[in-house]
C-alpha cells in the first residue's frame, strides 16, 4: 500500500510530504517530497544588497534566526577581507549560543510531544520564551532579530543586558537536569526512540549528515572545534557524540548540547565583562560599515559614508567566498559569488535540514509506521530552511 504522510501532518513539522510504500505496517521505500513552502531566497538576494539579505535569513531556520544572520555576515566578511572586532564577536558567541539553547529546547518539547510526553514541552517553552525575552531586549525583536551586521552589529548591547544573560545561563544547567529526569529513564521513552531510526556513521558521512545528526552516529565533527571562527577556539567546551546512532543518541546529544552551549555562553559572558561596559560594536571601516548615528550628525564625511552604503551598499571584490558555521542543526554555510557590483551575482545556501533530510529513508526502511514519527522528530528540520 502506499501511503502520504503529510504535507499537511502535525508531526511532520511543516509541510513535507513522505510517500511511503507500505507492507502492513513495515516500512519498505520511503520518498521524502519537498517545495510546497518555496519561497526564491537565494534568487531574491540578487536583486538585494548584503545588508538587505540579513532579514530573509531569519525567516529560513526561524527556531534559529541569530546562526543564519551570523553565517551570511561571516561570508560577506570573508568575500571584503575584513573582519569584526574582538567585543563584536564575543557578543556574537554569547548570542548563538543563547540560539543554540532555544533552538534545542524547541526541538526536545516539539519532539517528546510528537512521541507522547506532554509535560516536556510546557518546561522547554519556559527556557525559549527567556531567550526571546533576551532577543528583544538587546534588539527589539523576538524572533526575527536582524541583529547582526557585516563588519559587527547592528547596536551596541543595552544596560543590564550581560546581567540578564549570566541569570539564564546560571539557571540553565538545572533546567537541563529537569529534561533529563523527565525522560532519559522514562520506560516510554526508551521504548519509543532506542533502537529506533538507526544511522550508522558510514550512513551518515556518505549522506552529508552534519551536526546532532553526524554526532549522534559517533563521528566528532563540530565547526566550532575543527575550522573555528569567530575565536571558537578560545572557549573550552566539548563535543558530545553518540554511540548507536538512533532517535536516543539524538536525543542525549542534543542536551549535552545544550548544557555545552551554557559554558560557552558563560566564558562569553566574562570574556565581555574583561573587555569593560562599552567598546567597538562595529568595524570602523566606512566602506563597508554604517557610522555611528551620533558622528552622522556631526561630521560630513561621516553622513556621506552613511548615504552611500545605505543608498548603494558597499563594493566587494570580484571573486567569491564560502563559510560555513556550526548552527543547532548542523552545517549552515553561505556561498557568495560576486562581480565586483554591490549585490551578489549568486547566492547558494547549504542548510543543513534540507542534507540531513536526505538520511529519513535509511533510517525507517524496515521500521514500522508510528518509527517515521520518531524519526522525522529526530531530525529537527524546518521546512523553511528546507525550501528557502
Amino acid at each position: 500500500m502506499t501511503l502520504n504522510m503529510g504535507p499537511q501532518h502535525p508531526s511532520t513539522h511543516g509541510v513535507l510530504r513522505v510517500v511511503l510504500e507500505l507492507d502492513g505496517e513495515t516500512v519498505v521505500k520511503a520518498k521524502p517530497i519537498i517545495g510546497y513552502l518555496h519561497t526564491g531566497m537565494e534568487k531574491q538576494a540578487e536583486y538585494k544588497t548584503y545588508t538587505q539579505s540579513i532579514p530573509q535569513t531569519d525567516r529560513m531556520d526561524y527556531l534559529a534566526p541569530m546562526s543564519n544572520n551570523l553565517a551570511l555576515c561571516l561570508a560577506a566578511e570573508k568575500l571584503l577581507g575584513i573582519a569584526a572586532p574582538a567585543r563584536a564577536q564575543a557578543i556574537r558567541v554569547l548570542l548563538t549560543e543563547l540560539t543554540r539553547i532555544s533552538a534545542h529546547c524547541v526541538w526536545l518539547g516539539t519532539h517528546a510531544l510528537d512521541i507522547g510526553a506532554m509535560t516536556v514541552f510546557f518546561y522547554c517553552f519556559r527556557e525559549r520564551e527567556k531567550v526571546l525575552s533576551i532577543y528583544e531586549h538587546v534588539c527589539g525583536a523576538r524572533m526575527t532579530a536582524s541583529y547582526f551586521r557585516v563588519g559587527g552589529l547592528s547596536a551596541d548591547i543595552p544596560a543590564g543586558f550581560l546581567d540578564r544573560c549570566q541569570t539564564f545561563v546560571d539557571e540553565m544547567p538545572a533546567h537541563a537536569d529537569e529534561y533529563e529526569r523527565l525522560l532519559s529513564k522514562n520506560p516510554i521513552w526508551l521504548a519509543r526512540t532506542r533502537g529506533v531510526a538507526p544511522l550508522s556513521a558510514a550512513d551518515a558521512v556518505a549522506l552529508g549528515a552534519t551536526g546532532p545528526i553526524l554526532r549522534g552516529s559517533g563521528v566528532r565533527w563540530d565547526l566550532r572545534k575543527n575550522e573555528p571562527y569567530c575565536d571558537y577556539d578560545q572557549y573550552d567546551f566539548e563535543v558530545p557524540t553518540g554511540e548507536h546512532g538512533d532517535a536516543y543518541d539524538r536525543y542525549r546529544v542534543r542536551v549535552q548540547e545544550i548544557r555545552q552551549a551554557t559554558r560557552i555562553a558563560d566564558q562569553a559572558i566574562q570574556k565581555l565583562r574583561a573587555m569593560g561596559e562599552r567598546g567597538d560594536y562595529r568595524l570602523r571601516d566606512f566602506k563597508y560599515v554604517v557610522p555611528p548615528k551620533e558622528e552622522v550628525k556631526t561630521s560630513m564625511e561621516a553622513l556621506i559614508h552613511h548615504f552611500k552604503i545605505v543608498a548603494h551598499g558597499f563594493f566587494p571584490p570580484v571573486g567569491e567566498a564560502y563559510q560555513a558555521i556550526e548552527a543547532p542543526k548542523g552545517e549552515l554555510g553561505f556561498y557568495f559569488v560576486s562581480d565586483g557590483t554591490p549585490r551578489p551575482w549568486r547566492m547558494k545556501v547549504r542548510s543543513p535540514s534540507f542534507v540531513n533530510l536526505q538520511t529519513l529513508p535509511t533510517m525507517i526502511q524496515g521500521r514500522l509506521v508510528a518509527d517515521v514519527i520518531t524519526a522525522i522528530g529526530s531530525l529537527d528540520i524546518v521546512l523553511g530552511e528546507i525550501d528557502r
